[in-house]
């Protein structure tokens, strides 16, 4: 019976899994705007796409590590913005930035 070898470091086999983490993020929010009809715009469309290239080709999405935490495939905003993208996919309402309530007329 062969074993595999050992994973090279803990953070090698955390990264790993931070990069399959954002790929089925990725994936599960493509696939649930597909299933329900929701018609991403271009920019969503390209975003979700590009930032998928970028995971699959180098392990993350965003080169200036002061963006996102070592470790992580996707940047804070990046993530943020799969997060809108899911919601709205979801028919959710967006939610509101910085605590402020919307004016009323």
């Amino acid at each position: 019976m062969k074993r595999k070898p050992p994973s090279d470091s803990p953070f090698e086999a955390q990264r790993k899994a931070a990069q399959r983490s954002a790929l089925n993020a990725l994936k599960r929010a493509r696939r649930s705007a597909d299933k329900a009809g929701v018609s991403l715009s271009e920019w969503e469309g390209e975003f979700l796409d590009s930032v998928g290239e970028r995971v699959k080709t180098h392990g993350r999405a965003f080169a200036d590590p002061e963006k996102g935490a070592p470790g992580q495939a996707l940047s804070a905003m990046q993530g943020r913005k799969l997060k809108e993208i899911t919601a709205k996919a979801k028919g959710e309402e967006p939610k509101r930035r910085w605590g402020r309530k919307p004016k009323e007329p």
